[in-house]
């Protein structure tokens, strides 16, 4: 008896439809004076090859522009600039390291029900001249010409060479532990 063969469709990620944050932590003495920014990354694109037929999928990449990543909260404009500034200078030393990469050749797909499916990508990180093992679960919906994916994944900013931001002598400072969360539209394309 012959299997059927996937054809794997080629997506790419529609920016202005998709989403992905990411959200820091205060912790000090000084916390509850703080807040914890929620971060938007503007300026993103990607791939994935899926036959939700045959819930297979493979190489997604994700490309992110370090300097695009600025403040959503309701702050004031001088807050916003010094976060922004100390974020793209000190954190991820945007001018040195421009880009933000996550590639996961390997993708497992299971059917939910209907055109709903789970996936886990296994895949890398890659910043700041350091690249580490990632592996990201998400919840996919298929429609005719789009896929629309969610979910969300924690990282250390110290697996990438970062030192939490501290300002006021450590009485408020940045949680080690970052939440990144999204929802990602990607369009078939022909």
């Amino acid at each position: 008896m012959e299997t059927a063969k996937a054809t794997l469709l080629h997506y790419v990620i529609d920016a202005r439809a998709s989403r992905f944050t990411v959200q820091a932590f205060a912790t000090g003495i000084l916390s509850a004076m703080g807040h914890n920014p929620t971060i938007g990354i503007r300026n993103f694109s990607g791939d994935v090859d899926f036959d939700p037929e045959h819930s297979q999928a493979s190489g997604f990449k994700l490309s992110m522009k370090s300097n695009s990543l600025g403040v959503i909260d309701d702050i004031s404009d001088k807050d916003r600039r010094e976060i922004e500034k100390m974020m793209n200078e000190q954190v991820l030393e945007s001018a040195r390291s421009p880009e933000i990469v996550y590639e996961a050749p390997t993708i497992t797909v299971a059917r939910l029900e209907g055109a709903l499916y789970s996936a886990t990508l296994i895949g890398t990180l890659s910043f700041r001249g350091i690249t580490r093992n990632q592996t990201v679960s998400a919840r996919i919906a298929a429609f005719d010409e789009m896929i629309r994916a969610s979910g969300e994944i924690s990282l250390n900013q110290s697996d990438y060479g970062i030192k939490p931001v501290s300002v006021a002598g450590g009485a408020l400072k940045v949680k080690d532990e970052l939440k990144l969360s999204f929802e990602m539209v990607a369009r078939k394309q022909e």
